[in-house]
């Protein structure tokens, strides 16, 4: 099974009774999630706004987010996937060991309360942060919650949506998946895309040491990633463009300064249920756009001379 069951974030608001956040704050990270979009609106379907929902919230610590939720569920850490795998099981009446889901952190009694809650939903919402993604187990977590999230619908209607950090990360994917078919961790070294995150992904690719220069756009790999990837973007030839001075561009050989995108320059965003927002700019720039410059780049290797058969041979043997 692939892929995923989503919705708009106006279908959350106008529909959803039971929502249910893992592994994320959304109270800090995302403070206007909760009053435009999911607990305290009042829908088509859900006229009482916050009397009408349930939420949920499961993370390995309280956060302020918490206190906004009916139920808290603290997870041990890093066993966010035997919770899911727990949850999977009840929800299809599979018989399950009471002290392999205590080694979770949660009892049965809770994991069946919540089981029972997402079956009994007229329209469920799984929104999941990197408290999920981004602990062990990492994709294959994502994996399991939408896997859990599309079983769910042979009971009601239930959707997923991760809950996407700064920038246009929902645009990255977006634009990766539709020219390749693959969100993220794609290789088009071969000349086609080949997916597999943890090859592939920019992390991995960094740590091991397999690439040796980067082009970064709009991003802040330096002040995020683990430190060897950061020690690697400083070693290699690194190019950075980005309207501010950033970690990153700190580390670069260059670093292109951009009209920002949406103030001086004109764009598209997609917002995290994947949604695009057409972006107007307000004021002028003396920057060129990241678009510009990408296609002088592009323009400027175009234009190089190929190498001699000899150097290609000898770098396609290093």
């Amino acid at each position: 099974m692939g892929g995923k069951v989503s919705c708009t974030l106006g279908e959350v608001k106008n529909r959803a009774d039971l929502i249910i956040y893992w592994g994320g704050n959304p109270a800090e990270c995302h403070p206007r999630h909760f009053t435009k979009y999911t607990l305290t609106q009042k829908g088509r379907y859900i006229p009482n706004g916050r009397k009408d929902r349930t939420m949920v919230l499961v993370d390995i610590r309280e956060t302020p987010s918490a206190k906004a939720a009916d139920i808290f569920l603290q997870v041990r850490p890093a066993k966010d996937f035997e919770v899911i795998t727990v949850l999977r099981a009840l929800i299809k009446g599979h018989a399950v060991d009471p002290e392999l889901a205590a080694e979770t952190g949660l009892s049965m009694e809770q994991l069946q309360d919540l089981a029972d809650r997402m079956k009994k939903a007229r329209f469920g919402v799984l929104f999941f942060g990197m408290g999920l993604s981004m602990t062990r187990g990492k994709h294959m977590n994502s994996a399991a919650l939408l896997t859990l999230a599309a079983e769910l619908n042979a009971y009601t209607k239930f959707v997923a949506m991760p809950m996407r950090g700064h920038g246009n990360v929902t645009g990255g994917d977006v634009i990766m998946r539709w020219t390749t078919g693959y969100p993220f961790g794609v290789s088009l070294s071969r000349g086609y895309p080949r997916f597999n995150p943890g090859e592939f992904s920019t992390i991995d690719l960094l740590i091991r040491g397999d690439c040796d220069a980067a082009l970064i756009l709009g991003a802040d790999p330096g002040a995020t990633m683990p430190q060897p990837a950061i020690d690697h973007l400083a070693r290699i030839p690194t190019i950075v463009l980005d309207p501010k001075v950033t970690h990153t561009s700190r580390l670069a050989r260059v670093h292109f300064t951009t009209a920002a995108t949406g103030i001086s320059a004109p764009g598209t965003v997609y917002r995290m249920d994947e949604i695009p927002l057409p972006l107007r700019p307000a004021l002028k720039s003396p920057y060129p756009t990241d678009e510009e410059i990408v296609h002088r780049i592009y323009q400027a290797v175009a234009a190089k001379p190929p190498l001699p058969p000899a150097v290609m041979l000898s770098q396609a043997t290093m």
